[in-house]
């Protein structure tokens, strides 16, 4: 087998393994859920702090967790579940974020040629979801997780996930008739974004996800109209701190996205923290077994306080 050949089989094969590790852990049921909408999809798990992480035992740094799986209906909270139970062990207080995601199916999406898959996202309601979910957080965890403090609140997500995450740190940028800008910058003490779909133009061109980011936007039709609104490398500077972990040998998000939306965090005159892993790939970073789990748990740690 040529050299790049075998590179590629030991690269995929690695991948498969990375990807099982993180599936294989048995979801963790919240300790409450609390409803932000009247969809079924609306609502958050709480998962209270396993141990005490402030000094004194005072309230628990809040994150928020929006989960990945390219914004496609198969993939929900569910299978992060085992990250936030991580979290809520090291300390902090999680809210793990539902939200609407695609779930019409169409031609050519799936794994062979003809095959039917789904769309991913929903437009507008993917986005209409995790604004809400935002503004309704201080509110829901006063009345079902007092242990947490909604003043020293970080979001993280990832994937299509670390995209939103992203997005939501930039509400206050968004075009002037955008129904989900704000008037001033989230009160966030951080981003943590891991491998995030950050920036759609570069995620296009490199077919992340098999079209997701112009799925997410309607299709064809809508995509560059609705990039102002919703592509977090256009979305800057947010005057938030802002972390972006990645894997080297990630193949689903390539490096190249993450660095993109730094680049253009550079340019508009605002430096972001970029944390690359080596010999990683794109599930670790939210799988407990995996040591860059733990890396991802301290760049929060690092923001929180």
């Amino acid at each position: 087998m040529p050299d790049d050949a075998a590179a590629r089989a030991a690269a995929e094969a690695r991948a498969a393994a990375e990807e099982e590790s993180a599936f294989s852990h048995a979801a963790v049921d919240p300790d409450v859920t609390a409803a932000y909408g009247a969809d079924p999809d609306q609502v958050i798990d709480f998962y209270a702090p396993r141990e005490a992480l402030s000094p004194g035992g005072g309230p628990a740094p809040l994150v928020v967790v929006l989960h990945g799986g390219a914004w496609r209906a198969p993939y929900d909270r569910r299978h992060v579940t085992p990250f936030a139970d991580f979290l809520a062990r090291r300390g902090f207080a999680v809210a793990n974020v539902e939200y609407r995601r695609g779930g019409v199916s169409i031609p050519g999406q799936g794994a062979g040629a003809g095959d039917v898959g789904p769309v991913a996202g929903r437009w507008p309601e993917t986005f209409d979801d995790v604004a809400a979910a935002m503004d309704a957080l201080p509110a829901l965890v006063r009345e079902f997780l007092p242990q947490a403090d909604p003043r020293r609140m970080v979001v993280t997500g990832h994937s299509a996930g670390g995209h939103l995450a992203l997005w939501a740190a930039a509400r206050h940028l968004l075009p002037a008739d955008a129904v989900w800008r704000i008037d001033r910058p989230a009160p966030l003490r951080g981003v943590v974004a891991l491998a995030p779909i950050a920036d759609f133009t570069v995620a296009e061109k490199l077919d992340v996800c098999g079209g997701a980011c112009r799925q997410l936007l309607g299709g064809e039709e809508g995509f560059t109209a609705r990039l102002p609104y919703a592509d977090p490398a256009l979305l800057l500077p947010t005057g938030i701190a802002t972390t972006l972990v990645q894997g080297r040998a990630d193949t689903v998000v390539p490096q190249a996205v993450v660095e993109a939306y730094a680049d253009a965090a550079a340019k508009a005159g605002e430096v972001v923290g970029l944390t690359l892993l080596e010999d990683v790939g794109h599930f670790p970073l939210i799988d407990p077994a995996a040591d860059a789990c733990a890396v991802v748990a301290e760049e929060i740690a690092q923001l929180a306080w």
